[in-house]
């Protein structure tokens, strides 16, 4: 089922030269937007200097365990190749890491949590670009949906935690 939906996703890509530089875009940029756009709201935004700092080192922690930490570990032991390396795809982009759980994912959906836990709206605009960006991932062949979701389970998980963790040690 996995490599079904990959598939099914996976084939909107080389219809359309616009569409696949999109995708790229997606995939591959949208992630620096994201992280500068998640410094200057902190920057900008109205909270105190204390919160801004317990935001900051909600995502920052959250994101660096959930990327370098779990998803490493994992990967350590579970060697999943990517998806182009198995299949026939249209691959947009290439990475030569293993593929599960995705990286990406879980680094943007830890930030994307992070940033939902202390302003709704603005999480939820970080969660539509993070979803985008992971889905552009698949379409770009170079996750499995599964890849994803555990990487935003992980991300989301993670983040959660340290936040529950930071506010009760700073209260």
């Amino acid at each position: 089922m996995d490599a079904q939906l990959f598939l099914l996703l996976n084939n909107l890509a080389g219809q359309s030269l616009f569409f696949d530089k999109v995708i790229v875009f997606l995939a591959s940029y949208l992630a620096y937007i994201l992280i500068a756009l998640f410094l200057v709201l902190l920057l900008i935004s109205q909270y105190s200097r204390r919160e801004k700092l317990q935001i900051l080192l909600v995502a920052g922690i959250g994101t660096i365990i959930a990327r370098f930490g779990i998803v490493e570990l994992i990967r350590f032991f579970y060697h999943r190749p990517r998806p182009f390396l198995d299949l026939s795809v249209n691959q947009l982009l290439a990475s030569n890491e293993w593929s599960f759980p995705s990286g990406h994912s879980a680094f943007f959906f830890a930030l994307s949590t992070a940033v939902y836990l202390y302003n709704r709206k603005w999480g939820i605009g970080f969660f539509t670009a993070t979803i985008l960006m992971a889905l552009s991932r698949v379409v770009a062949g170079i996750h499995y949906p599964s890849d994803i979701l555990a990487g935003a389970v992980i991300g989301a998980v993670i983040a959660y935690s340290v936040y529950y963790f930071i506010r009760d040690t700073s209260t």
